[in-house]
């Protein structure tokens, strides 16, 4: 059975591992399982995402997906892209050949797109140019639309409160990439297939994520959804405190 894996909430709050996480995974490799570690930060870069996996004892063996590799294969090689987010986007599109510009003159911008993601930098400035680059007929895209991030002190603004800013100045109807959207669908469905389950500790990212994939939704405790939230919008498959008690009833004997 193949395993979808969330980062933040599931396996990390911030720089601190989730108890009992690393002990989950690697119960799933010595099964044999099939499984990749997706999110929608788009912030660092996969290397630096399976360098903070290796830290916290988790073998990532390059199954490691991001919305920032999502959003790279809706821009085409040579295009000019105005990058309003961090290195994991700026790595994933120079990996796609994609010429990349960065903010300067607001009202100075020839691109074909404006590619959007968590950026703890962004600023009016920032704003301005995707606006101003927008009227001139740039395409929208971003790496999610998640409104909070979580952190080990409660939620921060997400990737999906910088872009409403640029959808409420310019107008424009954005094409997402990340989860629960088709471009990460692909990118999991090539690698694992159609069946499995996907771990998460959002509903309105990680269920449907799992309904788009046809993957078994299950729910964790150790992020943004607490107790008291329950039920939720999808409804889970199964809740659970965290990874490893969801891999201590679902990993087949």
């Amino acid at each position: 059975m193949a395993w979808v894996l969330d980062l933040d909430g599931v396996l990390w709050l911030g720089d601190d591992s989730i108890p009992g996480a690393a002990e989950a995974v690697g119960r799933l490799r010595a099964a044999n399982e099939p499984l990749a570690f997706v999110t929608n930060n788009s912030l660092p870069t996969r290397s630096a995402l399976e360098q903070k996996l290796a830290r916290g004892g988790i073998e990532a063996g390059g199954d490691v997906v991001t919305s920032a590799m999502a959003v790279a294969g809706l821009v085409e090689p040579g295009e000019r892209a105005l990058l309003v987010g961090g290195h994991g986007v700026e790595e994933a599109l120079q990996a796609r050949g994609v010429e990349i510009v960065r903010a300067g003159d607001p009202h100075d911008v020839d691109v074909d797109a404006v590619v959007v993601g968590l950026n703890p930098e962004f600023d009016y400035r920032q704003m301005t140019a995707a606006m101003v680059a927008i009227g001139q007929g740039a395409r929208l895209l971003a790496t999610n639309d998640d409104a909070t991030y979580p952190t080990p002190d409660g939620p921060i603004p997400g990737g999906g409160a910088i872009l409403a800013s640029i959808v409420t100045s310019s107008g424009a109807r954005p094409r997402i990439a990340g989860k629960p959207e088709p471009p990460i669908c692909r990118l999991v469905t090539a690698k694992l297939g159609t069946t499995g389950v996907c771990v998460g500790d959002r509903p309105d990212t990680d269920g449907r994520f799992a309904r788009a994939l046809g993957y078994r939704f299950v729910l964790v405790l150790s992020g943004v959804t607490a107790p008291a939230d329950l039920p939720v919008d999808p409804e889970p498959d199964a809740v659970y405190r965290d990874l490893l008690s969801a891999v201590d009833d679902l990993l087949p004997d």
